[in-house]
Parts: C-alpha cells; structure tokens; sequence
C-alpha cells in the first residue's frame, strides 16, 4: 500500500496576513510565519510628547495604586468590624464535618 503525500496547504490569514500551512487530513496547523510589520513612523518632534505623556500615564498609575495602598488597610478593618458584627449577631452553630454528611 503506497503512503499518500503529506496534504497540507498554505492560507493567508485575512486578519493578520500571516502564513499558515495547515495539515488538510488532521486539520492542524503545522506552522505559522507572521507577517513582517513595518516600524511606526514617529516624526522626531513628536517623541518630546510622546515621552511627556507616558511618564504622566506613569505617575497617574503610580498615584492611583499607591492611594489604593494607603486605604487598603481601613478598608480591610471595616470589613473585619462588619463580619465581626454580623458573627456577633449570629447564634454560634456546631461545625459541619464531612464525617456528619
């Protein structure tokens, strides 16, 4: 019995023009080659802007998570009182073991 050739096909993908060599008999694909992107043009005088607005991204992110920080621990307190009041509330109840199911 002679073995049949290897089907496989290539596909350009529409999305990303990538190239795909797809194995038509297990319906896999066998490689992928991505499609060469050309470098974004950037006028020289548009990096000045550029740099100015990602470091002010920077400290806006860095200003939010540290605020975050600062009231991290009041926030985790009144969640405890809260819990603490509701389990104050709360008849006590024998636990459940699984042993009891």
């Amino acid at each position: 019995m002679a073995k049949k050739p290897n089907a496989s096909i290539e596909v350009n993908c529409p999305c990303c023009d990538a190239r795909l060599t797809v194995d038509t008999e297990l319906a896999v694909v066998l490689s992928h080659v991505a499609a060469a992107r050309p470098a974004p043009e950037v006028d020289i005088s548009d990096a000045a802007r550029i740099l100015a607005e990602q470091a002010r991204t920077r400290e806006d992110k860095f200003r939010d998570s540290w605020l975050a920080e600062s009231k991290k621990e009041d926030a985790l307190n009144r969640k405890f009182e809260e819990a603490l009041k509701k389990a104050k509330d709360q008849p006590a109840e024998k636990p459940l073991r699984d042993f009891d199911l």
